[in-house]
């Protein structure tokens, strides 16, 4: 095995709508402060991230949430 084990398991969600990306990469502690950056991300007008988007991006980390809850650990995979 080369390079250094990661320690946590990461989430990504990613929204592709138009010409625009958006990509959250978080772990299962960072949940809370997701849902904050997708309300901040939307509040923006900058962005075209809309109230339905963060709705579904919220409901998608919440089911990310749950599966990882149900999974076993990442030793146990191997």
């Amino acid at each position: 095995m080369r390079g250094t084990p990661v320690r946590d398991e990461l989430n990504v969600l990613a929204l592709l709508k138009g010409s625009e990306r958006y990509v959250y990469v978080y772990d299962d502690s960072s949940r809370i402060s997701l849902i904050d950056a997708f309300r901040d991300d939307a509040a923006d007008p900058h962005l075209s991230l809309s109230w339905l988007d963060v709705a579904v991006l919220t409901s998608k980390a919440r089911e990310q949430g749950k599966t990882a809850v149900d999974e076993p650990p990442a030793e146990s995979r191997l």
